[in-house]
């Protein structure tokens, strides 16, 4: 069975969330709420998400602050943030979302259609991560494995590997084709680190066959 994404939505205004709520359910993942900064930093400690909805004007913690904790931790740093904002600046407020780690800056009232495409492309990244993680660790006990019963007896379960790491692989080439025509930097970016881990993972089990030179 696979496991759904979770997506954080925050905003201090509940027919905003639920706005949201209705937007996304077609995703079919799971959408958490928060209803301020506090409350998005208290989920973040225990849960991964996929992509983060955040709203700027909020009061007490406004969106900036919050992204701002966000990305100075360790665990939340790397996860994507969509900025949702009310009020329209010009162009120095944008750049501030963006400065403040945003990977795209909505206005609303925003197109429902076009705010669903682009969480989706973040979930499928996310859900590509998922996998690699899963064959790293599929790797690692491998190699673990190996240095006991010997690189011939393992090579059946190496053959495993390759063939769930061939899928993964087929899965964000063609994630990344879709995202070349993109205006999303961040996605793209995002992508774009994937496949360099796709790509180690990919040398790690090749260096464990029969025959690999390990010096």
């Amino acid at each position: 069975m696979v496991q759904k994404a979770k997506i954080l939505l925050v905003d201090d205004r509940p027919e905003n969330l639920l706005a949201l709520e209705a937007i996304l359910s077609a995703l079919d993942q799971t959408l958490v709420r928060a209803a301020s900064g506090e409350e998005a930093l208290k989920a973040l400690l225990t849960d991964d998400f996929a992509v983060i909805l955040l709203d700027v004007q909020m009061p007490g913690m406004d969106g900036f602050e919050t992204a701002a904790h966000i990305k100075r931790r360790e665990r939340t740093r790397d996860i994507p943030i969509i900025f949702l904002t009310a009020i329209n600046h010009g162009p120095h407020h944008t750049f501030r979302g963006y400065a403040a780690g945003a990977v795209d800056y909505i206005s609303k009232p925003f197109d429902p259609w076009v705010l669903r495409a682009k969480v989706s492309v973040f979930v499928d990244l996310y859900m590509k991560n998922c996998q690699l993680k899963e064959q790293a660790a599929l790797l690692r006990l491998q190699l673990e494995e190996d240095s006991r019963i010997g690189r011939e007896s393992a090579e059946p379960l190496l053959a495993e590997l390759s063939a769930r790491l061939a899928s993964v692989e087929e899965q964000a080439e063609a994630l990344t084709k879709q995202l070349d025509d993109s205006p999303e930097a961040g996605a793209a970016a995002t992508a774009a680190h994937l496949e360099r881990k796709l790509a180690g993972l990919r040398a790690a089990l090749e260096a464990l066959r029969p025959g690999a030179d390990r010096t």
